[in-house]
């Protein structure tokens, strides 16, 4: 791991504007444009206000928390009435894949089905600007987007730099509203994000470096965030978490956690951050293993006592996200017993994660670790 000599590709948007404020901006650097549609949730379309911009703006606001193929549909029949010049993504993870799908299919030819996987996406029709309201995905940052396919229950996942973002903003007062529980929930989404690609095998020390970064901001800021909402000092240094691992998805990935996580959203309609935050600590210790060194990192920086043995990882990471007020319990969340097995196989067979993940997991590893997180 981490080899220094391997190649990769790192895609950053090519204007970033962060800090308090800095949402009013986007309308300066988007003046030049005559028809804007911002892709948004009921929660953030109040928001489009803040934003400053002219010119003829609509505002598609039907995304819902974990969005199909159907909503894709909806916001693309919008776009295709509008004529956008510029698509701006007003929301968390779920917002801004959308908008990155709107803004390359809607003047097109193509697909969903057709833009599927890696660098099939034949070009872009509107400018994007993505606005962060969570700090969790890290989307605002990246050039991936999932949408869940009705019909299967699956994510889809779609990787082109066609889909990164003339603008990102990261502005902490658009943050300030999100509840406790969310706050949490998308904090450690943002910590599995780097600490997944940190000790993947196909980890960097370029996105290392991002990594770090990133898994110590949540370890000073996460909590504050979660007390004082108010707070914009661990507002931003959350924001800034969350970009860090959106970055680190793109020429790494993340791994088991995040496979894992996938069925709690689509079977159980868990939101991500909760599946992902449910899981992170037996995911974290059962890779202890065979990421011991950095394992420890990981539980140093969030403040935790440096441990390889997978009990004690577990216990502490648990206890970490349990005094951010969350119940670390599947079952608590309405999870069926039953549901696991066929969970177990699903997850198994989402190679294009699970391949990434340091300690080979079987169908019966991954069952143990739902059982172990009931």
């Amino acid at each position: 791991m981490s080899d220094i000599s391997r190649a990769i590709t790192l895609n950053l948007p090519p204007r970033i504007e962060i800090g308090k404020g800095a949402a009013a901006r986007l309308g300066d650097w988007a003046a030049g444009y005559a028809r804007v549609l911002v892709i948004a949730q009921p929660v953030t379309a109040g928001m489009v206000g803040r934003l400053g911009l002219s010119g003829e703006i609509t505002v598609f606001d039907a995304v819902a928390p974990e969005p199909k193929d159907s909503d894709l549909e909806a916001a693309l029949a919008v776009a295709r009435s509008v004529r956008p010049d510029l698509v701006v993504g007003l929301g968390g993870g779920s917002v801004m894949d959308v908008a990155k799908l709107v803004a390359v299919l809607w003047n097109g030819a193509q697909t969903l089905a057709d833009v599927a996987g890696p660098n099939r996406v034949a070009g872009r029709h509107a400018a994007l600007a993505q606005v962060a309201t969570t700090a969790g995905t890290g989307s605002e940052g990246g050039i991936r987007a999932l949408i869940t396919d009705g019909a299967t229950g699956m994510k889809v996942a779609v990787e082109s730099p066609h889909m990164l973002a003339d603008l990102a903003v990261l502005d902490p007062e658009l943050t300030m509203t999100v509840p406790p529980a969310v706050t949490a929930a998308t904090g450690i989404d943002a910590l599995a994000h780097c600490a997944e690609a940190f000790t993947s095998l196909r980890a960097h020390p370029l996105i290392d470096g991002y990594a770090r970064m990133g898994i110590a901001l949540a370890g000073r800021f996460l909590a504050r965030a979660v007390a004082d909402g108010g707070d914009a000092e661990a507002r931003g240094g959350m924001l800034l978490a969350s970009f860090y691992g959106g970055l680190c998805l793109g020429p790494v990935n993340t791994a088991a956690g995040h496979a894992l996580a996938y069925p709690l959203g689509t079977r159980a309609g868990l939101p991500h951050g909760l599946s992902v935050a449910l899981l992170f600590p037996q995911v974290l210790a059962y890779n202890a293993p065979a990421s011991a060194d950095k394992t420890g990192e990981i539980l140093r920086m969030l403040g935790l006592e440096p441990a390889a043995e997978p009990q004690a990882v577990a216990g502490q990471t648990k206890d970490f996200c349990t005094a951010l007020g969350m119940t670390m319990s599947l079952q608590a969340h309405g999870v069926a017993a039953g549901d696991l097995p066929g969970w177990a196989a699903e997850a198994h067979g989402i190679r294009r994660l699970m391949d990434n993940n340091p300690r080979d997991m079987t169908v019966e590893a991954v069952e143990a670790i739902y059982r172990a997180a009931f």
